[in-house]
């Protein structure tokens, strides 16, 4: 049951970012106008786009998927401090935490080492 609940939820944060990242790359009118509001030039936004995709791609992949989180934790540390430095509203500067706690929460839920590394209890007896 943790196994599946852990791929849903990588699954969600994986698909929601894919979507953004192929947006990026289509340079739809809304994409380039929230881009451009948020202080990047038009021509970032591939780049942008592409470098998210590549850190998807390997969080996706099982051997890779640890990596591919941490870049993407990178990735979003910098769309909240974009959203902090203009002054969005509250839920643009939380959105990208909570697709980090699920893109790690379901990373957490998939892996016993991770689990082990980052114990969220202490039943296992041992103090830190």
């Amino acid at each position: 049951m943790r196994l599946w609940t852990g791929r849903i939820l990588s699954g969600f944060a994986a698909l929601f970012l894919l979507v953004d990242g192929v947006m990026k790359l289509f340079k739809p009118a809304m994409v380039v106008e929230s881009t451009v509001q948020l202080g990047y030039p038009e021509s970032s936004i591939v780049g942008i786009g592409v470098t998210l995709l590549i850190c998807v791609v390997l969080y996706v992949i099982p051997r890779t998927s640890i990596f591919g989180a941490i870049l993407l934790t990178g990735y979003l540390g910098g769309a909240v401090a974009t959203h902090v430095r203009v002054g969005a509203v509250w839920f643009n500067v939380l959105f990208p935490v909570m697709m980090g706690a699920l893109a790690w929460g379901g990373l957490w839920l998939q892996h016993d080492r991770l689990r082990q590394l980052l114990p969220l209890d202490n039943s296992n007896g041992k103090t830190r």
